[in-house]
């Protein structure tokens, strides 16, 4: 590894199935079945998928149709979000007994900066599979870990061993795990992106080492620079203890297809509303508006306008989504509109790094 980037210990704690797990551990009865979490109607879509319906190729984003014909006994359970934050709380309690840098990823994952730890613990491994333990303890649910010198990494190992399992990559380790790694196991690689790479003969982490930064670059745009260097361990991005949202939105998908902009107009109406209620909550108002249309056959269209004034009304918002709306014509009937808005007034200017500066310095650790 080189010294010019820092070497941290980062945890990677992920929550097995844990919507479906919630479920589970809620209803005595759902335990050792295969449960989803969403709706089981003809345009439902799975939110989670417990392990026993995994099994069967149920997964999350699947339409509840597909799932239903995957796995004929499945059980559809209804979303609790209110009941999910309130164990994500209790997590998130336990994990700020070990450090302040805790970047939420989500209500079921987040990473721990512990290179410093309140625990004076100068194991990582063993800091998270304390933090498992705990989790089990006081919630009676399951976490896995991953452990390593950044986020990239550690998001990684956290797969490995699921569920109930963590893995440790060691500073030693980091070359070695990564060339090994099926490039679609590479986190940020998703399914379009890694049948292209297999079109360019990248099939691990090795095959993506032997790629120039320019050819990477010449494929996979602004990406490509990315891939060259998690490939060689390089992922220098801190874990941000406030995440800071660039947008914030709101979508609904309708029981029926929308054939016309007439229908859309109350439709779009009660999203601005809704819109509108989450950014005065926050105290958040934006300048970009982008309009979201799926499409019956969930082609997706967005469009977006960037105003020179920030909004955050839901008039000003439904306005420019109206005008967004009739900017052309619809190619389909439409299936799910959402409204979201962009270029926040949270957002903050980064100090410019001067000429030759690096962040450096060397740790000898005992993972």
């Amino acid at each position: 590894m080189s010294n010019e980037f820092p070497l941290r210990k980062i945890i990677h704690v992920d929550m097995d199935a844990f919507y479906a797990s919630v479920e589970q551990l809620d209803n005595p009865e759902l335990r050792g079945k295969p449960i989803a979490v969403g709706g089981s109607s003809e345009r439902g879509v799975v939110s989670a998928a417990s392990y026993e319906a995994r099994k069967f190729g149920v997964r999350s984003a699947m339409s509840s149709i597909l799932a239903k014909r995957n796995c004929p006994e499945l059980i559809f359970v209804k979303a609790r979000f209110d009941r999910y934050k309130e164990i994500s709380k209790q997590i998130r309690s336990i994990f700020y007994d070990y450090t302040d840098l805790v970047e939420p990823l989500s209500l079921d994952e987040a990473y721990l900066d512990v290179t410093i730890n309140k625990k004076g613990n100068p194991s990582a491994t063993l800091i998270a599979k304390e933090i498992r333990h705990r989790i089990l303890q006081e919630t009676g649910l399951n976490a896995s870990a991953g452990i390593s010198i950044n986020k990239f990494i550690a998001k990684v190992a956290s797969d490995v061993n699921k569920p109930n399992g963590q893995k440790t990559v060691n500073p030693e380790e980091v070359q070695t795990f990564l060339e090994d790694l099926e490039i679609r196991k590479f986190y940020g690689v998703g399914k379009v992106t890694a049948d292209k790479m297999y079109r360019l003969g990248i099939f691990t982490g090795k095959d993506l080492k032997t790629k120039s930064e320019a050819f990477l670059e010449e494929y996979f745009g602004k990406s490509g620079s990315y891939y060259y260097n998690v490939v060689r361990g390089v992922h220098n991005s801190p874990v941000k203890p406030q995440r800071i949202p660039k947008s914030v939105g709101a979508e609904r998908t309708f029981n029926e297809n929308l054939s016309s902009e007439i229908f859309m107009l109350e439709r779009l109406e009660h999203i601005a509303n809704e819109l509108e209620k989450r950014l005065k909550k926050t105290k958040i108002a934006g300048k970009t508006v982008t309009l979201k249309i799926k499409y019956s056959d969930f082609t997706l269209n967005t469009r977006s306008k960037t105003l020179s004034y920030f909004i955050s009304d839901q008039k000003l918002i439904l306005e420019t989504a109206k005008e967004l709306l009739y900017q052309e014509k619809l190619q389909n009937s439409v299936r799910l509109l959402g409204i979201s808005l962009a270029n926040l007034n949270t957002e903050k200017k980064e100090r410019p790094k001067k000429e030759n500066e690096t962040v450096s310095y060397q740790l000898k650790f005992d993972f």
